[in-house]
């Protein structure tokens, strides 16, 4: 910022100042020149040609320095086949005139043809009563003055606008320390953190930068609750994978004669454990990596005809929104779709109704319905059934582990699953509901 600052500090007054001293050594050049035209208009003014044809004056100049041997201030008068009448203070020089073109106004223009002294010309032709020749009147003046006031005027705009540049760098350097402050107190109070063992930001800061530390312990929320979510995930797979390996240890230790039968039992279920922590791993991290959106009823089709295959018997019906969309992975809702489609397949009687948006009224979630013609789950069991290994019929195969996933992986994406009795079909009804697409962020 204090780089770029003294960049256009300089930049602006580098043009600012160029454009200034153009200005004023402009206006100066004007002031002298108007100067040589007074003369010169005078000059005209008192000349007339006498009997011989030659210019004379009927009245003297009243500026002494024409009389003055090289006093810096000159005329001359002349013409076509005439000897230039000159002013006194040129004694033996003659100003140089160019009779190529003619100046019926006043011409102003530099000069070098004294090599000791820099002219400013002014020159303008007449042509004097009782005169047929054009006469060129010339005033000349060294450029000794001119040239001084303008070199003052520059170095005073020099100095002038060093000095303003100096003070201008000294309070931008100033602005973006004190401007800067605020995020020196917030990098202080992050180091804090980081040796006291805070787990917030609790310093009062000012508004400017409220909302960045808003934001930071925020995202030291965030990141809190996925660690205790890993924790907890850990330590659920740990106390779930505890009972089977003691069991291993203990029939392994008494040379168990069902010890090959009994590994296989266990190491299913600690297979089932940890797929079913997996996908809580999965989960939570697709949710953390951004705005999720899946269409329902492509994932409902997709899973529907992947079920089909396996249970070729059972009728599938699918209705409802084919719009709709909720704020999920694709990956976890053809999971959680797949799960409650193949239970209601495989415990139903041979029908299977997915209903999608079958609350359109409801404008964050998305209910999706699933129902069976199957015997249902008591009312006493709908809460346990969730439970991880939990069955109720264990004469089909599973891992007692689908409604668990569906019911994690619905939760950590801020939805519900709840169990009901099918009015159409008499079986099961599972009621998922997922906000919508959309609505998650703003809530």
């Amino acid at each position: 910022m204090m780089v770029i600052a003294a960049v256009w500090i300089a930049v602006l007054l580098v043009g600012g100042g160029f454009a200034l001293d153009r200005a004023l050594a402009r206006q100066v050049q004007t002031n002298f020149d108007d100067q040589l035209e007074y003369v010169l208009n005078a000059l005209i003014a008192s000349a007339e040609v006498d009997d011989w044809g030659d210019v004379r004056f009927y009245r003297s100049l009243g500026d002494q320095r024409f009389l003055e041997v090289n006093s810096g201030v000159y005329w001359q008068i002349s013409g076509p086949g005439r000897e230039p009448y000159p002013s006194r203070s040129l004694w033996d020089r003659t100003l140089e005139v160019d009779g190529s073109h003619i100046d019926d106004e006043p011409h102003f223009y530099d000069s070098e043809q004294f090599a000791d002294e820099p002219l400013r010309v002014v020159e303008r032709n007449i042509i004097l009563p009782d005169s047929d020749t054009r006469w060129t009147f010339t005033v000349a003046s060294a450029r000794e003055e001119l040239d001084f006031q303008i070199a003052r005027i520059r170095s005073i705009l020099i100095w002038s606008f060093a000095v303003l540049g100096l003070g201008l760098l000294i309070m931008a350097v100033l602005q973006s320390y004190y401007g800067l402050q605020p995020l020196r107190r917030v990098r202080a109070a992050i180091q804090s953190m980081r040796s006291e063992g805070a787990n917030r930001i609790e310093e009062p800061l000012p508004l400017e930068v409220e909302p960045l530390v808003d934001e930071i312990n925020a995202l030291l929320a965030h990141s809190e609750k996925q660690a205790e979510e890993a924790r907890t995930h850990a330590g659920n797979l740990a106390h779930a994978l505890k009972t089977p390996l003691t069991v291993l240890t203990n029939a392994a230790t008494a040379h168990d004669p069902k010890l090959s039968d009994l590994v296989c039992r266990e190491t299913k279920t600690m297979q089932r454990h940890v797929e079913h922590h997996l996908a809580r791993a999965r989960a939570v991290g697709r949710r953390a990596s951004g705005h999720a959106r899946a269409d329902v009823w492509s994932s409902a089709e997709s899973v529907l005809r992947a079920v089909t295959r396996i249970y070729e018997n059972t009728r599938f019906d699918l209705d409802g929104n084919r719009s709709a969309a909720v704020a999920i992975e694709r990956q976890d809702l053809d999971e959680i779709l797949g799960n409650l489609i193949e239970n209601a397949a495989k415990y139903g009687g041979g029908s299977v109704f997915v209903t999608v948006d079958a609350d359109p009224i409801d404008i964050d979630h998305c209910t999706i319905w699933v129902e069976d013609d199957g015997m249902g789950i008591p009312d006493a069991e709908r809460d346990r059934i969730f439970d991880r290994g939990a069955r109720l019929d264990t004469g089909k195969p599973g891992t007692g582990l689908g409604l668990a996933i569906v019911r994690d992986v619905a939760e950590i994406y801020g939805g519900t699953v709840e169990l009901g009795e099918s009015e159409d079909l008499g079986g099961l009804m599972v009621y998922l509901k997922l906000p919508r697409a959309g609505t998650a962020a703003e809530s």
